[in-house]
């Protein structure tokens, strides 16, 4: 009867065990990622620059505000791993966050994985990317690229303050550089 009583304690207990073991592998591997938080090798940052995350993945909401102090335009893109549209862009994602370290943020975020990431901007389709001047206001297109790729402008309801700039749909890469391009990023 004693043996019985151990082995209905010990048997969820190793349960809870292994669970736990399991969740801990998967989300350290969900949290490493193959690009680094820090410029590549080669690339000196000035000052102002130190500390800034350059990773292109991100796990959680992006603070535009803290990202704009360091005055630098700003891509993030909101899509999924396994979106067809979404897997298009992710080369030429990565080869402009590669690039454009210390110049640009170009930022992804997973918004099947981390759904909450997306709380704080107009996202309805994926991929939309959501882009910011290097001064930190929503980006204004010229005319002529918005004759070229569609924006989306949005606005405060009360204020009319121009609240955001997105671009919905996937983007190849000549678009892609042209925005950055456009945003004073090179």
């Amino acid at each position: 009867m004693k043996n019985k009583k151990w082995v209905q304690i010990l048997v969820p207990a190793l349960i809870c065990v292994v669970i736990g073991g399991m969740w801990m592998v998967k989300n350290r591997a969900e949290n490493t990622t193959d690009d680094t938080s820090t410029p590549q090798s080669g690339i000196v940052l000035p000052d102002e620059l130190k500390g800034a995350d350059f990773g292109l993945r991100e796990t959680e909401a992006v603070d535009f505000a803290a990202l704009s102090g360091y005055g630098l335009p700003i891509l993030v893109d909101y899509g999924a791993d396994a979106c067809i549209p979404c897997k298009a862009m992710a080369p030429v994602l990565e080869k402009a966050n590669k690039d454009l370290q210390g110049k640009a943020f170009v930022k992804f975020i997973n918004v099947w994985d981390y759904p909450n990431a997306v709380n704080n901007v107009p996202v309805q389709v994926i991929p939309t990317q959501v882009l910011f001047s290097a001064d930190g206001t929503p980006f204004v297109p010229s005319d002529e690229l918005s004759k070229e790729i569609q924006f989306d402008l949005y606005y405060h309801k009360t204020t009319g303050e121009h609240i955001f700039t997105v671009h919905q749909g996937g983007l190849n890469e000549e678009q892609m550089w042209a925005i950055l391009k456009e945003m004073g990023a090179e």
